[in-house]
């Protein structure tokens, strides 16, 4: 049996619905030539986006990947939502998974300090 548990979450499955009921407005949209129905199933669809967005941020959705078996409900939250998953799009547009601005700048060589008009160091190439 796999350990991957992808798409069975309650964010999933709710913007799947939503977006279902969208794309079948849309249909009906394009088959009784009416542009207000195709206008408001694809402005349904981009709800579905924002809620499932919602969902997945506030803990209802979870990352793809290996999780334990204990994880894999969909009545079980996702701790890790807070701090943002690795790699994830959504949680990256939300402002989560990033590095802080200490880290970043500890993480990040030191160059030295050459004021206007002083020659540039150059260090020796082997």
């Amino acid at each position: 049996m796999s350990l991957y548990d992808e798409g069975h979450t309650i964010a999933g499955w709710t913007g799947f619905g939503i977006a279902t009921v969208g794309g079948a407005v849309v249909g009906l949209g394009v088959c009784t030539s009416s542009p207000a129905a195709a206008a408001g199933g694809l402005a349904v669809v981009a709800v579905s986006v924002l809620v499932t967005w919602a969902l997945h941020l506030s803990g209802w959705g979870k990352p793809p990947g290996v999780r334990p078996r204990g994880q894999w409900g969909m009545r079980v939250r996702d701790a890790r939502a807070r701090e943002g998953h690795p790699g994830c799009v959504g949680c990256r547009l939300a402002g989560r998974g990033r590095r802080t601005v200490a880290a970043s700048a500890a993480a990040a060589p030191s160059l030295p300090e050459v004021l206007p008009g002083e020659p540039v160091p150059v260090s020796p190439v082997d």
